[in-house]
């Protein structure tokens, strides 16, 4: 690794001559974590960045044109990957460079056709121009998370994300039960955690006129939850032993059924507190049927 890790002003520099120096380049646009008024800025993110392209083959034709960019460290490319494992292969749409560099920087690099970016500027409100050649993207607005808050629920979709929660934690009883801890850990973090997830970001949404955004993986839920809340939530992550599975699911269901009634509130809905206890039922009892 290099000692010195070039500027996010070097580095947006360095991104649009690259484009003033290609005819093929017609415009550049940024989007991701660089874009959002609302996300935390440090010198770890990534550069998000599409060059729209009159013709995306000479690029994807040349592996190597990320090297404009600096000396890499390792990357990855989606595409070319999709076409190594004969999976749906478009590049003529649009191809990437998921690049790290020995300077600590990461730049996750598109080059997409007009048509592609058309569509992908117009559906995503993260976007920023940077470069427009042609001035055929003047009416994109400011950039704003708004696509990304909270969505209200409906009453069924509250009601079937309580019951994909209470039904689902009959698997880590019995993964429990039976000694197999990766199985009720699969069971745990796939399916019973992302329903408490879920619930804590609506009861978030609700508290906030629905305009806020907890973030890819909740990363910022804790901006909105109280100390005592965020603790609990950070206990519902265990090692993979017994009793710590055990207490985590345990923490979980007792914070999803405070969590899940104050929402149905906020809906004018009704908690299925019939259904809540025959579940808890079920997995004290299947816990104590073990050998």
């Amino acid at each position: 690794m290099e000692a010195a890790m070039r500027s996010e002003e070097e580095m947006m520099h360095l991104i649009l001559q690259v484009a003033k120096d290609d005819e093929r380049v017609r415009a550049v646009y940024l989007n991701g974590s660089r874009t959002n008024p609302n996300a935390p800025k440090d010198r770890f993110q990534d550069y998000d960045v599409v060059y729209v392209v009159t013709d995306t083959k000479p690029y994807y034709e040349n592996h190597d044109w990320i090297n404009h960019f600096g000396t890499v460290l390792y990357m990855q490319m989606p595409e070319y990957m999709d076409l190594l494992l004969e999976k749906e292969y478009t590049p003529q749409d649009t191809f990437g460079w998921l690049a790290i560099f020995t300077d600590g920087n990461r730049l996750d690099i598109h080059v997409s056709s007009i048509t592609y970016a058309d569509a992908d500027i117009r559906s995503d409100r993260l976007c920023r121009i940077l470069l427009d050649k042609d001035g055929r993207y003047g009416d994109v607005p400011a950039e704003s998370d708004a696509d990304h808050y909270v969505k209200k629920p409906t009453a069924t979709e509250y009601h079937c994300e309580c019951n994909e929660f209470y039904w689902c934690l009959n698997n880590i009883g019995k993964g429990l039960a039976r000694g197999e801890l990766t199985y009720a850990m699969d069971m745990l973090y796939d399916y019973v955690r992302p329903c408490l997830s879920v619930m804590l970001g609506w009861k978030i949404g609700a508290e906030n006129d629905w305009s806020v955004s907890v973030g890819k993986s909740d990363k910022y839920m804790n901006r909105y939850l109280t100390p005592e809340i965020w603790h609990r939530y950070l206990e519902t992550v265990p090692s993979c032993e017994y009793e710590a599975i055990k207490h985590a699911t345990e923490t979980m269901i007792d914070l999803f059924e405070e969590t899940a009634k104050a929402v149905a509130e906020y809906l004018g809905t009704k908690y299925n507190q019939t259904e809540a206890d025959a579940a808890k039922e079920y997995f004290t009892w299947v816990l104590a049927q073990q050998n």
